[in-house]
């Protein structure tokens, strides 16, 4: 039923993961994100594409099922409808209701399945606002490419008021900076020894997307940097979740090989900076692989938990979703002019604005 005042909303844009166990929908995950991806192989039409992301979708499903099954599912989706819940209580709070709705990149409920539902609320306006805050091509951009092609498929015009990258972000980085300085007294470890090494685990991107533009690796170092100067780290070490479907170069050094570079290191704090929930990519990735890896290594290992449920995350979200509807938010660094998708209402990661 539509409202009977039209009122902004908000689509919290989201990758997606399925919880698991289900054959048919791994694959169809999975396919979704092969396809969305297909240029990384050149010299292939529509059909071509199609029948490659089946054929890799197929060879990968059965070892990401049983990633699922020694996870016991992925929490991602329940997560990030959490932070949905969330940040429409926090806008109401404020004295801003809006609706508040979850759409995926490659998951249910789809990016056009949140926006027809949108639309029923009557509102008078939408800020897709991606949970990304490292501007990626595969994450950020595509998602907002989708919302822009699945607005025009619904004949839905509603004005679009974007955000786009957000790491910096004052309350962010001060709630990413608290749950690592939690992790570390909780394991009884001082970032100031030289023992201890933090360590940042970021997604990996192809190498053909940074040499086409794409400033993600600029934006996680950049990151990184400021991470370690909220804590008063002066060293610390990044690697990259990759991954090898494809025959193609991505992002150095992996996270195996920076753990191997760390001479005089007996512990390690690994912060997942790229992930915004628990999934399979922090679960198994790191909390099995990875640990295992830096055991042979005689490294101890302590993993950062993702803050998806701190009650700071929703009022950062707030933040970007008020300042895209043109409130004035001192607390907010200045705007800049996006590189990534010009005409973006909110983006602090781009160059100073004329």
């Amino acid at each position: 039923m539509a409202n009977s005042e039209p009122r902004p909303a908000v689509l919290l844009l989201n990758f997606g993961e399925p919880r698991g166990g289900d054959p048919g929908a791994v694959t169809r995950f999975l396919e979704r994100i092969f396809l969305a991806n297909a240029r990384l192989e050149p010299h292939m039409d529509v059909a071509a594409a199609r029948a490659r992301s089946r054929e890799l979708a197929r060879r990968r499903a059965p070892g990401l099922l049983e990633v699922y099954e020694r996870i016991g599912g992925s929490p991602l989706d329940p997560q990030a409808e959490a932070q949905g819940t969330a940040l429409e209580g926090a806008l109401k709070a404020r004295g801003h209701p809006m609706s508040v709705t979850v759409g995926m990149q490659f998951t249910e409920p789809s990016i056009e399945e949140a926006l027809r539902h949108l639309r029923e609320t009557g509102a008078a306006a939408l800020v897709p606002l991606p949970v990304y805050p490292l501007c990626g091509p595969s994450t950020t951009v595509a998602a907002l490419d989708e919302v822009e092609r699945a607005l025009e498929r619904i004949g839905w015009r509603p004005e679009v008021r974007t955000v786009t990258g957000w790491h910096r972000h004052p309350r962010y980085v001060r709630l990413r900076a608290d749950a690592i300085r939690r992790t570390a007294a909780e394991a009884g470890w001082s970032l100031a020894d030289p023992g201890v090494r933090l360590v940042f685990s970021a997604h990996g991107t192809p190498l053909r997307y940074i040499e086409e533009g794409s400033r993600y690796v600029e934006y996680v170092e950049e990151w990184c940097a400021t991470l370690a100067r909220a804590l008063g780290v002066d060293t610390w070490t990044l690697g990259y979740q990759n991954h090898s479907n494809r025959r193609i170069e991505w992002t150095p050094p992996d996270i195996e090989t920076a753990l191997e570079r760390l001479p005089g290191v007996a512990k390690i704090l690994v912060d997942p900076v790229s992930f915004m929930h628990e999934q399979s990519e922090t679960l198994m990735e790191l909390d099995v692989d990875l640990a295992g890896h830096a055991a042979g290594l005689g490294l101890e290992f302590r993993r950062v938990g993702i803050p998806h449920d701190d009650g700071a995350f929703a009022e950062v979200l707030g933040d970007l979703a008020l300042a895209a509807l043109g409130l004035d938010l001192p607390a907010l660094p200045p705007r800049t002019s996006c590189r990534c998708r010009p005409g973006t209402a909110v983006c602090f990661n781009g160059e100073p604005a004329a």
